[in-house]
């Protein structure tokens, strides 16, 4: 064999050298998450988003799933974005203030309880959360100074690693597609003659019928603004054409909420297994929770359960056979009816849709699919995908691996292979299985066009209504503004943080507001143009949203004006995009500003100007900067 994988031998080694690096990356979170813990303050955690505090405890319950749960509600710094969402484990803390006690967390003692919850909802500053019983219920109602914070999550590892083992020790279906994945076998495909979709370009129209064709794989590369989700939309109908129901999956659960909607939009009964991060009646109505409380069959199971509660409760005062046998007929009821209520939901949906790794949920034990439909696939780890693939027979992959990367913390891991997704892997060794989208309906020429010849081979076409689109007469749709006449200098506040740039901060909305002064501010409102700031490290976003709240001049756009690092900016776009590079050194030294991919998601945000705030002798001195500076000189 010619490829990569040959020095490496056979796919189940691959594959247990892979498990090798996941636990190596699950050593090193794990050790980030303590060091984390003990190290940083409340008041950290809280501006990063990763925290909650103080806290107001509401009401518990049991919900339709028959897990008992508590609303907490956040009561200070509601302006910061936070990082909480369906499925993500949290811990709960008091914050005790010891002012005999001089430590690095500002006189206070964290003391965690003696459990881990899970996020069932978040809805603005209100968070459901599954509890593991009535004891903490209690310990949490009694906690004074009560906070909430993310918690390292070991369930997603164990899944992955799992899934790893499935593959490894794989027969049948599993174990041919790992094979083919692993080797240069030519995937296997269908014959006949294409179909025509008169409301798609030829390529989406190549790629629908790409992924009609396969037996094994298909692959949906969607270069930015290239009407990906219509293609995978579109495919996914088609499918269902031929097979009565299709599991559709991405990494997060935003990509999982984006695609549900736009199958509900074309008439396609979803079941989405989790809840979505927009909690609103439309997304909530196909979550499975919501359905399931629907069934007319409900009000009796919720009785029954009431019942069985209750008897439980009385438990010391009853003796003897007859409890148990009451207890044992009522949970008998129980059972039955939710198999019933279950079988129900699930031959009704035509599409179960579920992040990668809720695909583990015991729901879909026992299911069967023939599709496996995975969007974003380019951002996630290869173990989380083969956490699906066990269900199917066939799998497609859409996303763009030149885009946003997964996240890998462990940098030995990183440099061993473990950021290589299984996308990535395909694309290499099955190119006979990717179509790429070839026509961009997003941006102006000008801003497409290096994107695309750096990242894309120049592939990438402009559609004839977006192609000349701007927002001013004769302005220029990409420009560079170069900090380094000004001096700034770069700050660094911790490794969590990273670096901040305060003047360069200023400068940046003094240049949106010039921008704006140029527009004015009649047609801002009316058109309603949009904007986003985007910077690659964190400190710079949060000091950045705190000026913009300062800054009188903004007051009427607010709305408007959105900021936040590339990754919060991933799948979106904004008329107008500015960036604050934030480095500014002697050394030339840009830390991950290196990772290419994140820029290039970066700049095809904007639809009609982007405006680069960095320092040029800094960031040239790398090739992929210096070419885009030189490109943009090349506008004037």
């Amino acid at each position: 064999m010619s490829l990569d994988m040959s020095k490496k031998a056979s796919p189940i080694q691959a594959l247990e050298e892979q498990r090798l690096l996941l636990q190596l990356e699950y050593q090193t979170e794990k050790e980030a998450f303590r060091k984390q813990t003990e190290e940083m303050g409340v008041q950290r955690k809280v501006k990063r988003g990763d925290a909650w505090w103080p806290l107001k405890v509401g009401k518990s319950y049991y919900n339709s799933l028959n897990q008992l749960v508590i609303e907490v509600f956040r009561t200070a710094d509601q302006d910061i974005e936070h990082t909480f969402e369906f499925g993500k484990t949290v811990v709960f803390f008091s914050c005790q203030n010891n002012q005999n006690t001089l430590n690095i967390q500002n006189h206070q003692i964290i003391k965690y309880l003696p459990f881990t919850a899970t996020v069932s909802y978040v809805d603005g500053d209100r968070m459901v959360c599954v509890i593991p019983n009535n004891g903490y219920l209690v310990t949490l109602q009694n906690t004074e100074n009560l906070g909430v914070q993310l918690s390292f999550d070991e369930t997603s590892y164990r899944l992955m690693l799992e899934a790893l083992d499935r593959a490894i020790k794989g027969k049948g279906r599993l174990g041919y597609l790992r094979d083919l994945f692993y080797s240069r076998q030519k995937a296997e495909t269908f014959v006949f003659p294409p179909m025509h979709f008169p409301y798609l370009n030829p390529t989406q129209e190549d790629a629908v019928n790409m992924v009609l064709r396969a037996k094994d794989v298909a692959i949906v590369h969607g270069p930015p603004g290239t009407g990906k989700t219509t293609t995978l939309v579109e495919a996914i109908r088609e499918t269902l054409m031929r097979e009565s129901q299709v599991l559709v999956c991405a990494q997060s659960n935003m990509a999982v909420d984006w695609i549900s909607e736009k199958l509900v939009d074309r008439g396609i009964n979803v079941l989405r297994i989790g809840n979505p991060t927009r909690v609103n009646d439309k997304m909530l109505s196909f979550t499975y929770e919501r359905r399931f409380e629907a069934h007319p069959d409900y009000p009796h199971l919720w009785a029954i359960r009431k019942a069985i509660r209750e008897l439980r409760g009385k438990r010391r005062g009853v003796r003897g056979e007859g409890f148990h046998q009451k207890l044992e007929s009522l949970k008998s009821r129980a059972t039955e009816l939710e198999i019933r209520i279950n079988n129900e939901l699930f031959s009704e949906a035509r599409v179960i849709a579920c992040t990668l790794v809720g695909a583990a949920n015991r729901l879909l034990d026992g299911q069967k699919l023939g599709t496996l439909f995975i969007d974003e696939a380019a951002q996630a780890l290869e173990a989380t995908c083969w956490i699906p693939l066990r269900r199917v027979s066939r799998v497609v992959l859409a996303g763009d691996h030149c885009q946003l990367p997964p996240t890998v913390k462990s940098i030995a891991a990183l440099k061993a292979g473990l950021g290589k997704t299984l996308m990535e892997r395909l694309v290499e060794t099955h190119p006979e299985t990717v179509t790429l989208l070839k026509m961009q309906y997003r941006m102006n020429d000008e801003i497409m066009r290096f994107s695309s010849n750096y990242f894309y081979d120049g592939q990438i076409e402009s559609a004839p209504n977006v192609k000349y689109r701007g927002i001013l007469d004769l302005d220029i749709p990409m420009e560079w503004i170069d900090t380094s006449s000004y001096e700034f200098k770069e700050e660094f506040i911790g490794e969590s943080f990273g670096r901040i740039n305060k003047d360069e901060a200023e400068l940046t909305l003094n240049t949106l507001q010039q921008y704006f002064e140029r527009i004015g501010k009649q047609r801002l409102l009316d058109e309603r143009i949009d904007v986003g700031i985007i910077s690659p490290y964190r400190a710079q976003v949060q000091y950045l949203r705190r000026l913009l709240m300062k800054w009188e001049f903004f007051k009427p756009f607010r709305r408007q004006i959105s900021i936040n690092t590339v990754d919060g900016f991933q799948g979106q776009e904004r008329d107008i995009i500015i960036l604050s590079m934030v480095r500014s050194n002697d050394e030339g030294q840009i830390g991950f500003l290196r990772d290419l991919r994140r820029m290039n998601v970066a700049i095809t945000r904007a639809r009609m100007k982007v405006i680069i705030l960095g320092d040029v002798p800094t960031l040239t001195r790398h090739s992929f900067y210096r070419q885009l500076w030189q490109y943009i000189q090349s506008l004037k």
